[in-house]
């Protein structure tokens, strides 16, 4: 097993911080997307829960050790989905949340986070920019600042999905996961890799946000100055060294997909699944979409990681003539 900065052993331990309702969700065979893609789907859905993405897996973790060491502030920057997961997680364990994002994220995220007690600051750029805010106000007010991907309780508490895909009944061979920050991919790869190393481990990006995946195949950080992506949750420009190194360890492909692509991913799973999800969530049969002779006939896991949509953009998406298609 590559030396990553993860270990399973303390994902193990993390999942007994981690509020059972973020734990052992569904996975379950997909048949009816199986003749439009020519392989056998399998889904894990991170999405019937409280903050309806995976990420409570993580800021479970991060709220947890945050409260039983007594302190009782923490800061973060997200599109929507961390800063969502984090409110719940601190609510609950009375640790004060303060979320940074872009004024142009999701509406429906930035709503809900303020819905679950956080305190909210927009910024204008995007998210890199946030990122920026973020860690100038942990500077100065003395708080936990939480950077999704770089801090190994969200990785790894990512990395419980691989846990419980490696326990499941269900057998598969190839495994595609959204690729944005990296912490999905990393921590469900190391653990694959560590348990089920068979299991080829497929990580996908945006075309309009191609950051890391470019840093994947030239094995250095490569930087972008902009993106274009619907896939909000996954449009970084800055990958961090740190996770750079881990996703080299465990990624056996990295590739980008087209918007069309996310789109038909978005509208394959609307009407053949009955999931109404983000773009993000729709990276892996995206992957599928552009590549099906590279798929076909195997078995293959991907992980519905977040449902948290703006509906009109949702139905502008999925609807019309070309829905009819699917």
């Amino acid at each position: 097993m590559p030396r990553t900065r993860l270990d399973t052993g303390r994902m193990l331990a993390a999942r007994q911080l981690i509020d059972p309702v973020f734990l052992d969700t569904p996975f379950y065979r997909c048949e009816a997307l199986e003749p439009r893609l020519g392989c056998a789907v399998n889904i894990k859905l991170e999405t019937a829960n409280p903050v309806r993405s995976f990420k409570g897996r993580g800021t479970e973790v991060v709220a947890s050790l945050l409260a039983d060491a007594g302190r009782r502030a923490v800061v973060c920057a997200s599109a929507g989905n961390l800063g969502q997961a984090l409110a719940w997680s601190g609510r609950t364990r009375g640790v004060d949340v303060t979320v940074v994002a872009s004024r142009s994220a999701t509406t429906a995220k930035l709503d809900r986070i303020r819905a679950l007690g956080a305190t909210l600051e927009l910024v204008d750029g995007d998210h890199e920019s946030a990122r920026e805010r973020a860690a100038s106000l942990a500077r100065n007010a003395g708080i936990r600042l939480l950077e999704d991907s770089l801090d190994l309780e969200t990785c790894e508490g990512a990395g419980t999905i691989g846990w419980e895909l490696v326990n499941s009944r269900l057998p598969f061979d190839t495994v595609v996961l959204a690729l944005g920050g990296g912490a999905l991919a990393t921590g469900v790869g190391h653990v694959l890799k560590e348990l089920a190393p068979h299991v080829e481990v497929v990580c996908v990006q945006a075309l309009g946000a191609p950051a890391l995946a470019h840093s994947w195949r030239r094995r250095r950080v490569v930087t972008t100055a902009s993106t274009d992506t619907i896939a909000d949750g996954v449009a970084g420009r800055f990958p961090i060294p740190a996770v750079l190194e881990d996703l080299l360890l465990v990624a056996d492909d990295v590739v980008l997909v087209r918007e069309e692509s996310i789109v038909a991913g978005m509208r394959l799973l609307l009407h053949h699944a009955g999931l109404v999800v983000e773009p993000s969530a729709a990276l892996g049969l995206a992957a599928v979409i552009e590549d099906r002779d590279r798929f076909a006939g195997r078995s293959v896991a991907t992980v519905v990681c977040g449902s948290n949509v703006d509906m009109a953009a949702h139905r502008r998406w999925t609807g019309g003539a070309q829905a009819r298609e699917c």
